[in-house]
């Protein structure tokens, strides 16, 4: 079973690229190594105060494969430096 999510975050207290950038190694690191997931950023690259993600994990139990994301997705909002605005979940 594969599980991917698109997550859009807002940053608000970002001022430059730079440290949007430092937000999102950080998140991006701990996801990977905390769940041993594919992580990347999709979109909103010129845009300080945005973020979007793109997360997927593989398992051959879809219960088990959900509660991946699900974990992912709480931890994500234990990050005080992002606000997760819009997730969708797809099942491939």
């Amino acid at each position: 079973m594969i599980i991917y999510a698109e997550v859009e975050c807002m940053l608000y207290e970002v001022q430059s690229l730079k440290a949007k950038r430092s937000i999102i190694k950080r998140v991006s690191s701990k996801l990977r190594n905390e769940f041993n997931v594919a992580v990347t950023e999709l979109n909103y690259h010129d845009l300080w105060q945005r973020a979007k993600f793109g997360i997927v994990t593989i398992s051959n139990n879809k219960v088990h494969a959900e509660q991946v994301i699900q974990e992912i997705l709480k931890m994500m909002d234990t990050f005080p430096d992002l606000e997760r605005t819009i997730t969708d979940v797809e099942h491939l």
